[in-house]
C-alpha cells in the first residue's frame, strides 16, 4: 500500500497522555508529588500530575511542560529532573471521556521545593504527600503509583542515587535509613554495613571524622559519597520476611 493509499480515518482516533510519578524523601519518609484536580472528571480528587500530549509535541516533552504548569516547579527545576520512563497504560475504560493511551514517567529526586498549583491546566492544588497516604487516586494513578515505586526501589539497588538523599558526610546509618524509607522495610545493620563496604567506589570514609548518633555508642564514622555511578555487584532488596 502507498502513502497515498492510506486512510487516516479507517481507525478510531485516541488521545495520548503522560503521568509523572515524582518521588523525594522528606522527613523520613518518602514522599510523591500529587495535583488535587479541579475539573471533571474526578474532581477534587488528588492524582499524579500529567496531561495531554500535544500534536507536535514529544511524550517527554509533554510531561516536562505539564509538571510545570501543574506544581509551578520553575523551568530551570523541571528541565533537571532525569525523567525515566515507566511504562504505556492502555485500558480502554482507563478515562471515562474518551479513548486514551497515557505513557508513565518517573523519577526520585532529591531537594525539590515545595510546589504550587501553576495556573495552567486542571490542577487545583500541588503537593508532596507520604506515599502511604496516596490513596484513592482518580484514573488508573493508583496502579502507575505502585509501578513507579517498585521501579525507584529496584533504582536504589544497582545505582548510587541513596547517596543523593544523604549530607554531604554521613553515617552508615543515615545511608541505611534511605533505603528503609524507600523499600519500605527495616535492614539487618552489619549486613548493610558489609555490603556497602565491600562495593567499590559507593563511598570513602572521612577520615578522623565521627558523629554522636545518639544513645551510649562510640560516635559513628563519617563518609562520604564515592566516585561510582553504578552499583557492582548491585545492593539487592530483601526479599518479603528476610529484611538481611
Amino acid at each position: 500500500m502507498t502513502t497515498a493509499a492510506y486512510d487516516p480515518h479507517a481507525f478510531e482516533p485516541f488521545a495520548v497522555t503522560v503521568d509523572l510519578a515524582v518521588f523525594t524523601v522528606r522527613d523520613g519518609a518518602l514522599h510523591v508529588l500529587l495535583i488535587r484536580r479541579g475539573q471533571e472528571p474526578y474532581e477534587g480528587a488528588w492524582a499524579l500530575p500529567g496531561g495531554f500530549v500535544l500534536p507536535r509535541e514529544s511524550a517527554e516533552t509533554a510531561a516536562r511542560r505539564e509538571l510545570a504548569e501543574e506544581t509551578g516547579l520553575s523551568e530551570a527545576v523541571v528541565a533537571s529532573l532525569h525523567l525515566e520512563q515507566l511504562r504505556t497504560y492502555s485500558d480502554p475504560d482507563r478515562d471515562p471521556r474518551m479513548r486514551v493511551v497515557s505513557v508513565a514517567f518517573t523519577a526520585l529526586v532529591p531537594d525539590m521545593p515545595e510546589p504550587a498549583a501553576g495556573g495552567g491546566g486542571d490542577a487545583a492544588q500541588a503537593r508532596w504527600v507520604p506515599v502511604g497516604e496516596a490513596a484513592g487516586l482518580a484514573f488508573d494513578h493508583g496502579p502507575i503509583l505502585a509501578d513507579a515505586r517498585s521501579r525507584v526501589g529496584a533504582k536504589l539497588e544497582y545505582t548510587c542515587l541513596a547517596t543523593e538523599f544523604c549530607p554531604p558526610e554521613f553515617t552508615l546509618g543515615e545511608l541505611r535509613s534511605v533505603y528503609e524509607t524507600v523499600w519500605g522495610t527495616a535492614l539487618d545493620r552489619p549486613n548493610f554495613r558489609r555490603k556497602v563496604l565491600a562495593t567499590p567506589g559507593f563511598v570513602e570514609a572521612v577520615p578522623g571524622a565521627a558523629r554522636l548518633t545518639g544513645g551510649r555508642g562510640k560516635p559513628a564514622a563519617l563518609y562520604r559519597a564515592g566516585p561510582a555511578t553504578a552499583l557492582h555487584p548491585p545492593l539487592l532488596r530483601p526479599t518479603e520476611g528476610h529484611a538481611k
